[in-house]
């Protein structure tokens, strides 16, 4: 398919635009194959540059004069990113091919025809973003004990095509067992290692165990998980579906693990149904993004509105989950297990918000991206069908996800402001980015998908870009101060805050930045003064060491 078929009109004058924040731009519209380019040729106004792939719903609003005459109308661009641009144009025919040029080209589903295949970047690239979080880097001291073992065993993709080549289990279970475990497990996604925390506990990761109609067992399974067990002590089985769900897939073969057949564990379940109904959830995310973008509703009503969108239940859930998990790993030294159904969604987010909570390094930047690559691009949280659509639309399979891990991480900072490295920024740039960008770190459903298309030699990493001396000072938080023990977030209704940053940024003007260097301006006063006291302090000792001197 070539994209010349899909441009029905690529150049029109005369169009008018209008977008928050922003005077209105009278200008010519131009379209690509890649974006939508409205430029006004004035001095000191900026060029529109708009990604087809942003663009989630297009509404069309005809104007009719006397007589019932259609001339003209406006066009509304609903974006992923949560902005909407309306597009006047006062040519009835000329809007129709607007509006289905457009609606053409945000309709592309094959990546291979998405911007970062053709973006070329400018400066050359000093790390390569792909390769920077290698597994063998980033399991270094894991490996070192002895105990874990990196396997290839799914090199090809051929015991679990959502898991990356290489993944880490423990050094006793050769890779027969790991094939047999695969067969057990929903997708192949057998156990792997998650995170090993600093006291030796360790998070595994794994899909539903499928039982069968004939509630089959699977002794390889059990071998892998009991080798994480030391004597005298039991792992902790987490399984994020609530009891009706549970059921429901024993119906279809699957289910939770036999307390019988599992002894060295004990199993709970966790319900994040929520988080794992992909429809449930969008449909979350579109009326919290509706409520907040309507300005006549009155104060109770809006926050009526914010409660029963069932956003904030879900990252309060979220967190709570993270919590009781971290604490099995951190406080009592168990080995946790967790699994939905699949694996990819509620799991992968569970995992990463422990490992926030207890790794300091993943507080950081750079510890934010590996952990981004481990837990969700190598793990197989299939980015392009979730991202395919915002709050806006709607298609199957479609769910933000990743967006609700964004928001919990959201809350942390709110709540240990010093503690990380990165400011609100870079989460807001990985929304963004995870959407529609001119990276291909995002693209596809999983790694194989990724290699199998040249993702990664054909396109640039995110990481690539953002980790330049010139991009990453932006994202910094001037707050900084490392805690390089355990932080436990507040789960209560009250300790929840609404990411107007990001949910309110285009109604409402954000100061955030302003603040934050006003807060660093303070902080460096304290800091100072802080340091002449203990000046102070000691000089005056030193005067009192003398004066007792001269007494004797």
């Amino acid at each position: 398919m070539e994209f010349i078929e899909l441009i029905l009109i690529n150049k029109l004058d005369g169009v008018t635009l209008k977008y928050p924040h922003h005077d209105n731009v009278d200008g010519t519209v131009c379209i690509t194959g890649h974006h939508l380019i409205l430029s006004s040729r004035k001095e000191g106004v900026r060029e529109l540059w708009l990604l087809h792939k942003n663009i989630d719903s297009i509404e069309k609003k005809e104007y009719k004069v006397s007589g019932g005459v259609v001339q003209g109308g406006s066009l509304f661009l609903k974006c992923k990113d949560l902005r909407i641009f309306q597009l006047d144009i006062s040519n009835s025919m000329e809007l129709n091919l607007v509006a289905q040029t457009l609606e053409n080209l945000s309709s592309i589903q094959d990546p291979s025809l998405f911007y970062p295949f053709f973006y070329r970047h400018m400066h050359p690239v000093m790390e390569n973003g792909y390769t920077l979080y290698s597994i063998e880097g980033e399991f270094t001291k894991v490996l070192a004990t002895e105990e874990w073992r990196i396997s290839r065993v799914n090199q090809h993709y051929t015991v679990s095509p959502s898991y990356a080549q290489s993944v880490v289990v423990p050094k006793v279970i050769d890779d027969e067992t790991l094939l047999a475990a695969a067969s057990f497990r929903q997708g192949g996604r057998f156990p792997v290692l998650s995170y090993r925390h600093n006291n030796g506990a360790v998070l595994l990761r794994a899909g539903q165990p499928l039982y069968g109609p004939k509630h089959r067992r699977c002794k390889p399974d059990e071998q892998l998980l009991n080798s994480v067990v030391n004597v005298g002590m039991k792992g902790i089985i987490y399984d994020l579906r609530s009891s009706n769900l549970i059921s429901q897939q024993q119906n279809k073969g699957g289910g939770t693990e036999s307390a019988a057949n599992y002894s060295q564990w004990r199993i709970y379940n966790r319900s994040m149904d929520d988080v794992d109904n992909q429809q449930q959830l969008l449909e979350s995310f579109s009326k919290l993004i509706e409520a907040c973008m309507d300005k006549e509703i009155s104060c109770d009503k809006w926050m009526s509105r914010l409660e029963s969108s069932g956003w904030a239940e879900s990252v309060r859930n979220s967190l709570h989950t993270a919590c009781i998990i971290a604490q099995h790993i951190h406080h009592k030294g168990e080995p946790v297990l967790i699994h939905g159904t699949r694996g990819e969604d509620a799991t992968l987010l569970v995992c990463s918000l422990v490992q926030i909570i207890l790794n300091p390094d993943c507080r950081t930047i750079r510890g934010l991206q590996a952990l981004i690559e481990r837990e969700w691009l190598q793990a197989g949280h299939p980015f392009g069908s979730r991202l395919r659509c915002g709050p806006y639309s709607s298609q199957s399979r479609a769910a933000p996800t990743f967006s609700l891990f964004l928001d919990c991480v959201r809350q942390f900072l709110e709540q240990f402001p010093c503690s990380f490295e990165y400011r609100q920024s870079f989460l807001i740039a990985l929304f963004e980015h995870s959407y529609a960008s001119q990276f291909g770190t995002f693209l596809c459903d999983s790694d194989q998908e990724r290699s199998t298309r040249g993702v990664y030699r054909q396109t640039t990493s995110l990481w690539s870009f953002v980790n330049q001396p010139d991009e990453i000072c932006a994202y910094i938080n001037p707050l900084y101060d490392p805690t390089p023990s355990v932080i436990w977030p507040s789960v209560a209704p009250m300790s929840y805050v609404i990411w107007e940053e990001l949910y309110l940024r285009w109604l409402v003007p954000q100061r955030t930045e302003e603040r934050e260097e006003q807060y660093k301006v303070i902080r460096t006063r304290e800091q100072h003064l802080r340091s002449q006291a203990q000046q102070l302090r000691r000089e005056l000792m030193d005067l009192g060491r003398r004066y007792y001197n001269l007494d004797n």
